[in-house]
Order: structure tokens, then sequence, then C-alpha cells
């Protein structure tokens, strides 16, 4: 039997290129729910919410990175992740997460404007995913 071939994998932030390697599989959360890619993927541009990049081995998952959003290029050998604010869950705290969540929140209330207020209900729901995130990891 041939050996499956992989799909190379970039986490790219604003400052630099973070990670890049091959993977059997790599789950993304798209905007409109989470993309296994994986070699010979179709060709496919979305943007992502908030949430864990997954990079398995097999069935396996080699290594997880918490992204507050961005942009992913998928094509039919590679997969590019442009995140915004990319950090290994494993450096993740759920004292911080929770604390963040707590605060954004009291934002939201304390928002004197329209503006103001979208941005916190934004941090709102980065905290959340890093909570859940975190709380993921912490069950295995």
């Amino acid at each position: 039997m041939a050996e499956q071939e992989q799909i190379a994998f970039e986490l790219v932030s604003p400052e630099q290129l973070l990670l890049s390697e091959g993977a059997d599989m790599v789950v993304i959360p798209g905007a409109d729910g989470d993309i296994g890619a994986m070699y010979r993927h179709a060709p496919l541009i979305t943007s992502l919410k908030p949430g864990v990049v997954g990079l398995y081995d097999g069935r396996t998952v080699r290594d997880r990175y918490f992204v507050a959003g961005g942009f992913a290029e998928i094509t039919n050998e590679r997969c590019t992740v442009l995140a915004e604010h990319p950090t290994k869950v494993s450096e993740l705290t759920r004292a911080d997460a929770e604390q963040e969540l707590k605060n954004a929140r009291e934002d939201v209330q304390d928002a004197k404007s329209d503006d103001e207020r979208a941005d916190a209900e934004r941090r709102v729901e980065i905290a959340d995913a890093k909570l859940r995130a975190v709380q993921a990891a912490e069950q295995g």
C-alpha cells in the first residue's frame, strides 16, 4: 500500500512564520465550521473564527494552536494559516483565560459607544474560545 502524502502546513502571524511542516491532516476553525485539510484537498480560502488549529499524525493530534481569527488558504498540497495572535494551546492557562473573559464581559457592560461594545464583544468571543481550548486540552 502506498504511503499517504502529507499536506504542507504553514502558520504565519503578522510578525513571522511560526511553523512550517507536514501533517497528515490539519483541522482549522473556519468561519462556517471546522475544516479538515489533507493532501489533495480542493482549493479553498476562508476566514477563521477564534478556535484551535490541530495538526494530526494519523488519527493522533500532534500539536494544537489557538488563533483569535485570521484567514486560511488551502490548495491540494498546502494549508497556510494567516493567524491573529497564534499561541500554542499548551502555553495557555485556565486562570488567564477566565480573567480575560471576565474583563471582556465587564467591558461590554461598561461600553459607552457601539464601537466600544463591538470591540468588547469580539474580545468576549476570543476569550470564550480560548477558555474552551484550555478545557478541551485538560480533558485530553
